[in-house]
């Protein structure tokens, strides 16, 4: 019986300290970028999955932008097609933005089941849909990659009345320009513009990485808070490299727009969500404003 009760009491710690972070976000927006390998594992989506729909229970309003690279690189090859990159953008030609749009359209209603599996209403959208995402032609560094769209504009409107009609909008990064032309969009950048639109107090992108780390050979440096200046000065110092760039880049551009704090986490960890937004320590890396609290009830 004793064994069991320390049990319990402990279960009853963790909600306790959840309390606080609860009353702090509950009617709050947090937008969720998902992706990786938390997409490819069927244990882990589901977990992310039962992560989302418990926030959505405890008050937040949740917002799911999902990519599908490799499920993309996945049905080019199968198609017999090479998959290109150059710079880190995949290069999309018509044949290419055609088995894309078919795949996240694929991935998106995967995603809609598995929450509404759940208890909750989903509802999947495009960034075409109600001119959700307006973009314009995306060069890499002047080099023509095809069909790759930087957003200009967000109307935050669907999203508010799906948020306000208590439905899960999980949000498909394809956006159509002026001229009604069907352009892919970077997940990334889809989640920093969206969350930027709707001043959400929190952006999560899970990754296949940890955090940022000072520096990446040595896994103790993980930086668990870091500020938009500290975030700086570790970019010019030439800490941070390769794929991380642009990811931090996009948090400091959503923080200097609105967003109230921005976490990278590690997707393949089971509920790495709530161990970010329910601890007081967090799993991966929190980025915040210059003036921004630090662990605020501490």
């Amino acid at each position: 019986m004793h064994e069991n009760m320390e049990k319990y009491l402990s279960k009853a710690e963790v909600l306790i300290e959840a309390l606080p972070y609860i009353q702090r976000f509950n009617r709050k927006i947090i937008v969720i970028k998902y992706g990786g390998s938390a997409m490819v594992d069927e244990n882990l989506k589901r977990r992310v999955i039962e992560d989302v729909t418990l926030l959505k229970l405890v008050g937040f309003k949740p917002i799911i932008v999902h990519g599908g690279g490799k499920e993309i690189s996945g049905m080019v090859t199968r198609l017999g097609m090479e998959p290109r990159f150059v710079n880190g953008l995949r290069v999309t030609d018509e044949e290419t933005m055609e088995v894309a749009e078919m795949v996240l359209g694929k991935v998106n209603k995967s995603l809609v089941q598995l929450v509404e599996s759940l208890g909750v209403r989903a509802i999947g959208i495009s960034g075409k849909d109600g001119g959700l995402l307006t973009v314009e032609k995306k060069y890499a560094n002047g080099e023509d990659v095809g069909f790759v769209g930087e957003i200009t504009e967000v109307n935050g409107d669907i999203l508010y009345d799906l948020l306000e009609k208590d439905f899960l909008p999980i949000v498909c990064p394809i956006g159509m320009d002026k001229d009604f032309r069907t352009y892919n969009i970077n997940a990334d950048d889809a989640a920093c513009a969206i969350a930027r639109a709707m001043k959400a107090e929190k952006l999560a992108f899970l990754t296949d990485i940890e955090g940022v780390y000072k520096d990446p050979k040595k896994p103790d440096t993980l930086i668990s808070e870091l500020t938009v200046s500290e975030a700086k000065n570790l970019m010019k110092e030439g800490y941070i490299g390769g794929g991380m760039l642009p990811k931090l880049q996009n948090c400091m551009d959503a923080i200097e727009n609105g967003v109230s704090r921005v976490h990278i986490l590690d997707g393949r960890i089971p509920h790495c969500l709530l161990l970010e937004i329910f601890t007081n320590k967090g799993i991966g890396t929190a980025i915040l404003k210059d003036d921004g609290s630090r662990y605020y009830h501490e």
